[in-house]
């Protein structure tokens, strides 16, 4: 069964790191583009960072210098390591895939990915 698995999410202190991760299990191909998301009850989801299967990455704006996408392909595992935490990144994280050819430019759209983890909650208290 193929699915995608996050984990590390929680609770921390304005100013403090959570790394996330997730495992992909079940697929025998690389993905063209794996992404985390992000989304607070009410709003639309957001894309966050996406990394290329070359190991381009792109964030957006709110957490440029802050977060790191990172992975693993020998374990298949994606990674998202968030330093200097603010309450406004208290959301529901997902991870997620694409296998087809996407442009940069739309790599945070979560429209443009069709495989989704659960999720894992992170809360920023200030």
């Amino acid at each position: 069964q193929v699915q995608l698995v996050e984990s590390g999410g929680g609770s921390v202190q304005a100013g403090g790191s959570l790394r996330l991760s997730c495992v992909t299990d079940g697929y025998t191909s690389r993905p063209y583009y794996m992404g985390w998301f992000r989304q607070v009850p009410g709003k639309e989801r957001e894309g966050v960072a996406s990394m290329r299967g070359d190991g381009m990455a792109t964030y957006v704006d709110s957490v440029k210098g802050r977060f790191t996408i990172s992975q693993d392909n020998a374990k298949n595992i994606l990674y998202l390591q968030m330093n200097s935490l603010r309450p406004e990144d208290t959301a529901m994280y997902y991870c997620a895939r694409r296998d087809g050819f996407l442009g940069r430019d739309y790599s945070l759209s979560p429209s443009k990915y069709g495989i989704w983890g659960q999720g894992t909650q992170v809360t920023v208290s200030s």
